[in-house]
């Protein structure tokens, strides 16, 4: 069957028929081969009879002296009706969806969480260098990763760390600045103090005295190692205080994952090959170990002036690309590594993670966001000048 004759039997009509001696007009409509597929009488006058909608012009010209009225449609033509019918509420919520739908698209703020104002506005052009700015289309995970990489790479010697995580319709920016030690003269004389609220686990001092021990509880700015040096609580002699404290901190992160997750990564070796480019074949030349998957700057040594013949130099650099449709504990699993991976890339020299705690996992759209507790042993030394107090006369 035809899908055109199958559409046909499925729009149907009902219709009212009223007038005298109503067999009669049954009979009529027999005799010209319309398909009664219902009738229903109401009372010696009136009955329904439900109908095929391509006959219903046939009836129309047969129905003399009766009167006929449609009741229902059936079949496609209901469906076109109805749409007609509530084509303005339709069209309506139609507009409403796409309105929201590019509402909650949009990024309509970028905040910046630091208390500098000059930090946040160094980092609001520099996101604005890389195209993040208000009233944009929000963009996907890897390209803030790209573009949160990009950043932090620039300006190595000035950030520590930096995230850009999405929030609604705003962008959440939260940066850690490079605290860089100013040079001191001898004569300075200074204490050591917390960097960051921590619990003291490692305190080592050349000069000073050691005020707080391992275990000390210590909120950021308090005094570890001592400038001054006391005796019977009086001050005897002042100096430069030197050391190296090292401190349990704390971490709280967030880190959403896609579900379908696509990553590409440098793993930092490099390679020059050259090559022998004959008609698309490619030939590379003398590589004893080629990369399985690889980005490529080419670089033409000769090139024949007719034919696609050519020798190139080409400076390869290997990449792991991760294309993957992850179910619910894989995307945790991969959260959580993701998430020990942004801490790692945080930590230098002695600093190490101790200890890892989900706390909490939640499914959103298509993503799944991991909250995590990360405690962390970190250098938390920091320097504060010792003033001298000022005489009132």
């Amino acid at each position: 069957m035809k899908f055109q004759q199958f559409i046909e039997q499925q729009n149907r009509v009902k219709l009212k028929v009223e007038g005298k001696n109503l067999e009669r007009f049954i009979k009529r409509l027999i005799q010209h081969r319309i398909a009664l597929l219902n009738i229903k009488k109401i009372n010696r006058k009136t009955l329904y009879i439900t109908i095929y909608e391509k006959d219903y012009e046939k009836i129309k010209e047969l129905k003399t002296i009766y009167h006929i009225s449609i009741i229902d449609t059936y079949g496609v033509s209901k469906v076109k009706n109805n749409l007609k019918k509530n084509s303005i509420l339709l069209f309506s919520i139609i507009i409403g969806f796409l309105i929201l739908y590019m509402l909650s698209h949009t990024i309509f703020q970028i905040e910046i969480v630091y208390l500098d104002k000059e930090v946040r506005t160094f980092l609001k052009e520099e996101l604005k260098n890389e195209g993040i700015h208000s009233f944009q289309w929000k963009k996907s995970y890897q390209q803030l990763e790209k573009i949160k990489k990009n950043i932090v790479e620039k300006n190595k010697d000035k950030i520590e760390w930096m995230e850009i995580e999405t929030v609604g319709t705003k962008y959440v920016v939260r940066v850690e600045m490079r605290k860089l030690e100013k040079k001191k003269t001898t004569t300075d004389v200074r204490n050591i103090v917390a960097k960051k609220d921590a619990i003291v686990r490692s305190v080592s001092a050349s000069s000073g005295e050691i005020i707080r021990k391992n275990n000390d509880y210590v909120k950021a700015g308090d005094i570890i190692i001592s400038g001054e040096i006391k005796l019977n609580d009086e001050v005897k002699n002042k100096v430069s205080a030197k050391g190296r404290v090292y401190g349990e901190v704390w971490y709280e992160i967030e880190v959403e994952i896609p579900y379908h997750y696509y990553d590409v990564k440098r793993t930092g070796k490099e390679n020059i090959v050259y090559t022998f480019v004959y008609f698309n074949h490619r030939f590379e030349l003398f590589n004893s170990k080629p990369f399985h998957q690889k980005e490529m700057k080419v670089k033409n040594i000769w090139k024949h002036v007719m034919l696609p013949i050519s020798f190139q130099k080409e400076q390869q650099v290997e990449i792991e690309k991760t294309d993957q449709i992850m179910t619910k504990n894989e995307a945790i699993d991969k959260a959580i590594e993701l998430g020990n991976t942004k801490m790692k890339e945080r930590l230098k020299g002695k600093e190490k993670i101790i200890d890892i705690k989900t706390l909490k996992t939640t499914q959103k759209n298509s993503k799944m966001v991991v909250d995590m507790f990360f405690t962390v042993y970190e250098d938390i030394t920091a320097y504060a000048e010792i003033k001298e107090p000022v005489e009132l006369e």
